[in-house]
């Protein structure tokens, strides 16, 4: 009967996870699109509700909500599908949308659809090879073997995820790396601005004009066509008439101009925005979270490059670990276990709130930046991927985050998995994504003034 009641409380929250997924899907990604394929949105909404059941089941580890045997049996099951979706699913449905965006496969699209996903499996089996990331006892169809290769390409993503933000949020908030943006800066640039379209409607007006004169004379009629048509047309201008290839030549390249321009006066403006935000209450707050994120971001660094040098990775979570030290320096009585648990319940809630918050931004973000009616869908079936491996490869580093005790079942269910290779990639990942963001940030930064001082 418990098993039931537990059941139950799963598949409803499952239900409401998969009402979010379904709202988000046509609410955000796809709210511009009017063709829509609801295979795809079922995949995603599916992705997201089984992605956050697991986060769910890490809270009810802490809590003790539900029996162990139900929580275990929903791990594994929970862990079964999610597998299934980003190992089968979702790259058949990839290659499908691919092949039946090509007009020539259309007929065969199934069997080519069959053929990339065949490539797919090649790949993402292969990759295992190099990563010491199972046990050797563990056979060819076991769970671990999935499990492992999700795992390295997920946490591979969150480090270099995570490595970026630990250097962008910084340089985001604090008003220390804005420039100094003038009304005079904005005004020369808009100048500039309307110069070139004032040079691209002349050059316009003369093309109009020639082609005019050329049509009046009839030859618009007998104009030679093809390649040495061309070329022929270029060098036997007559004298005094419009060579419109070169005007058109230069039309394109002062078009071209005044996107850069209107790009850098948008820039501009949206600069001379943070620095009047940056004067506010609200701005100052996040002037200050700045300086907060890049001290963190100065230790993340420092600590990943010594785990790397001395090949270590913590017994200990965090939470139990800062709490011994404090008490053993201060010399005080206090109930460890009771309030690590507490403090690690709270912890865990913020990692699993700002990864699913900060995934969906991102996801978001993304998805608008490269997405068009005939690439959405594949565009969203990667999302998915992406969603997927990085919620399954949070597991597997939120677990250090937990008290040993709260540790048991997930570890029983993931398997003899080699959880310190992952910390250790992590950390690896991290560090050469922060370092090249910072090197990425400081060439761009010191780049921009001068950019806009160019005449």
């Amino acid at each position: 009967m418990s098993f039931l009641i537990d059941s139950s409380i799963m598949i409803t929250s499952q239900i409401l996870f998969f009402g979010f997924g379904w709202l988000f899907f046509m609410r955000q990604l796809f709210k511009d699109y009017e063709v829509r394929q609801y295979v795809v949105q079922v995949i995603f909404s599916v992705t997201f509700a089984f992605s956050c059941t697991m986060f769910e089941l890490i809270i009810f580890e802490i809590l003790g909500v539900l029996n162990s045997s139900s929580r275990y049996f929903h791990w594994k099951m929970n862990l079964c599908v999610i597998l299934l979706i980003l190992v089968f699913m979702v790259p058949f449905y990839i290659g499908y949308f691919i092949v039946s965006n090509i007009q020539l496969l259309h007929k065969q699209r199934l069997l080519f659809s069959c053929l990339l996903w065949l490539t797919f499996m090649y790949f993402f089996w292969k990759l295992g090879d190099p990563f010491p990331i199972l046990s050797p006892k563990h056979g060819i169809l076991s769970i671990e073997q999935l499990i492992s290769r999700v795992g390295v390409i997920g946490v591979t993503l969150m480090a270099l995820l995570s490595g970026f933000g630990a250097v962008n949020c910084p340089y985001t908030y604090m008003s220390y790396f804005l420039r100094n943006v003038t009304d005079t800066d904005i005004l020369a640039l808009e100048r500039r601005l309307l110069q070139t379209m004032d040079m691209i409607i002349s050059k316009k007006k003369r093309m109009a004009m020639a082609r005019r004169t050329m049509f009046q004379k009839g030859e618009v009629h007998n104009k030679p066509s093809g390649f040495w048509g061309m070329i022929k047309s270029v060098a036997t201008s007559a004298p005094g008439s419009e060579n419109l290839t070169l005007i058109q030549q230069e039309v394109d390249a002062l078009e071209e101009l005044s996107r850069q321009l209107f790009l850098e006066t948008a820039d501009l403006y949206a600069t001379k925005e943070r620095i009047e935000y940056s004067k506010t209450f609200k701005g100052k707050y996040f002037n200050f979270l700045g300086y907060f994120f890049s001290i963190y971001c100065v230790w993340k660094i420092f600590m990943a490059t010594i785990n790397i040098v001395f090949d270590r990775v913590g017994k200990t979570d965090p939470v139990t670990r800062g709490i011994e030290i404090t008490v053993n320096y201060l010399g005080i009585q206090f109930d460890v276990k009771f309030w690590s648990q507490h403090i690690s319940f709270i912890l865990v809630g913020i990692i699993i709130v700002t990864s699913i918050r900060g995934l969906l931004i991102t996801l978001t973000k993304f998805f608008y930046a490269i997405s068009s009616s005939k690439s959405s869908n594949v565009i969203v079936l990667l999302l998915a991927q992406i969603m997927g491996m990085y919620f399954v490869s949070s597991v597997l580093l939120i677990r250090m985050s937990m008290p040993l005790e709260y540790r048991t079942i997930i570890t029983e269910v993931l398997g003899e998995l080699q959880f310190n290779f992952y910390h250790r990639w992590f950390d690896v990942i991290f560090l050469v994504s922060a370092l090249s963001s910072i090197l990425f940030l400081y060439l761009a930064h010191k780049q921009a003034p001068e950019k806009h001082m160019a005449p």
